[in-house]
């Protein structure tokens, strides 16, 4: 054999030596599924907007009678049941001049945003914030605190059914079910407050209850 001929049949030998770990992962076998999971979660949470506003003469006693009118609605929101002080948040300070014949008015106007951590309170919150002096008021809103506690949930459950129906293909093939290779969450939550028709924005309230939704796509091992 000549030395030209045995470097041929070594390199064929290394060739053929790479070739095999690529034909054994291109026989290996799996099973994708994507599932999607939706639960319905309580609202353990709500929000309410309150608007104040004072008509003055001049701008700084505009401004100082706001001023004191929020402090009294602040004060009678905390005072609530599921209101803790960092649950309360004010807003920007507008003032507006008008003209009332020939007398110049000023209206300062300031809000304040609160969160109430026990929803069924929120039409005590309402009634607090205008028996203190609010002149507007928006909400209830309900809503769901915790929405990575509740995501992962779904997640959970989400691949709790890909895993049925990756188990049940794998039955169908001939085979059995292995361990997860990868797993991708899909497009994130998508929370979905349950509106209820028979509940009214104002007193008495009902919390109602939100949907929240996950996406995963799971690939298995079959064997």
């Amino acid at each position: 054999m000549s030395p030209r001929t045995g470097t041929r049949i070594a390199v064929a030998v290394a060739a053929l030596a790479l070739l095999a770990p690529t034909s054994a992962a291109a026989i290996e076998r799996t099973v994708s599924v994507t599932a999607r999971a939706t639960l319905t979660v309580p609202n353990d949470s709500a929000g309410v907007g309150f608007a104040v506003s004072r008509e003055r003469r001049t701008r700084g006693a505009a401004l100082r009678a706001v001023a004191g009118g929020l402090r009294k609605v602040i004060a009678a929101a905390q005072g609530v049941p599921g209101v803790g002080e960092g649950d309360v948040s004010s807003g920007r300070i507008s003032v507006r001049r008008s003209f009332r014949g020939e007398k110049a008015i000023y209206r300062a106007s300031e809000g304040v945003s609160v969160v109430i951590h026990q929803p069924d309170n929120a039409g005590e919150l309402v009634s607090a914030g205008i028996a203190a002096g609010a002149s507007g008021v928006s909400g209830p809103s309900f809503f769901v605190g915790d929405t990575e506690a509740a995501f992962a949930n779904a997640l959970a459950a989400a691949f709790d059914k890909a895993k049925g129906r990756a188990t049940a293909l794998a039955t169908r093939a001939g085979g059995t079910l292995g361990q997860a290779l990868t797993i991708d969450e899909g497009e994130g939550p998508e929370l979905t407050p349950q509106l209820d028709a028979k509940s009214a924005p104002t007193p008495p309230v009902k919390p109602g209850a939100s949907t929240v939704t996950a996406t995963v796509h799971v690939v298995f091992a079959l064997q």
